[in-house]
């Protein structure tokens, strides 16, 4: 998740259910490059574990040197293949790698020649193609190459809320020796069990389900006030930014407000405001 899966709401996530969680997508070229950037984009804890760094790249040397500088700080590192963004995939970077094999198996024995902690996972996440055989062509690649799992979004990088295709889900499975990781759609623990069923998957991903609800592997079927409450302790705590603050709560919210009630809520514009609304609204001590 761009921007959202940031320390503070990946604690969050961890106290309902979340075993294992993904930073936000960073580019390695920046990463590498700037300090200020590696300050900015990757900020952990000791309790912040087990830990995926998912990184955009599109050279091997860039996505192994950036390992090297995390792999002490996290239990793995993911290769973006999915990301279905204008600017990521104009740049060479998310979706668009799909269609290019050849160099991502060279990347992944790149990174993986890096670090030689044998737990330390290497992954890529990807999208399908519209043809299965092709998906699972380029899975059976990345498992030759060496990744230590994938994870699949189950949708083409040109479809946004379309059905995710179980079916080239369970191919992919039934295709590989690796843990299949399975994504896309899910909003609530039931139709996260109903996703692992059908496709067989090892595991379930969700991105929008978990903003909207991160209490969702709880089995909460919206955001609860005491995870709203826990929200602004933790963020204050490590001193989120107010837009990022913000704008996890719009999400969190979305199925409590009215819709007037969103519309003033949406346009507050500071950390004081926001709270003396959720304690005038919810009757929450904050």
């Amino acid at each position: 998740m761009v921007r959202y899966s940031k320390l503070a709401f990946r604690s969050l996530v961890r106290m309902y259910g979340c075993d294992l969680c993904y930073t936000p997508m960073i580019t390695s070229d920046t990463f590498l490059r700037a300090v200020q950037a590696r300050h900015s984009d990757f900020t952990t804890s000791k309790e912040d574990r087990p830990l995926i760094v998912q990184f955009a790249a599109k050279q091997g040397e860039d996505w192994a040197r950036a390992t090297e500088l995390v792999s002490q700080y996290c239990d793995g590192v993911d290769l973006n293949c999915g990301c279905p963004q204008r600017w990521a995939m104009a740049e060479g970077y998310g979706a668009c790698l799909i269609h290019k094999p050849h160099l991502v198996s060279d990347m992944v024995r790149q990174t993986r020649g890096t670090v030689s902690q044998p737990e330390f996972t290497v992954s890529v996440k990807i999208r399908i193609h519209d043809d299965l055989r092709r998906t699972v062509d380029f899975a059976q690649q990345m498992e030759a190459a060496g990744v230590s799992f994938i994870a699949i979004h189950g949708r083409t990088q040109k479809q946004r809320s379309e059905p995710v295709c179980t079916e080239t889900i369970a191919a992919v499975k039934a295709a590989v020796s690796i843990p299949v990781v399975a994504n896309g759609g899910v909003r609530s623990l039931e139709e996260a069990c109903v996703l692992k069923e059908v496709t067989g998957a090892d595991g379930i991903m969700t991105a929008r389900g978990i903003l909207e609800n991160p209490a969702l592997y709880a089995g909460h079927t919206h955001t609860p006030l005491e995870c709203v409450r826990e929200w602004v302790h933790l963020a204050l705590s490590t001193g989120t930014p107010f837009t990022c603050f913000h704008h996890h709560l719009i999400y969190m919210l979305e199925h409590t407000l009215t819709r007037a009630e969103r519309r003033y809520f949406n346009i507050l514009t500071s950390t004081t405001g926001v709270l003396a609304y959720l304690s005038d609204r919810f009757m929450l001590d904050l």
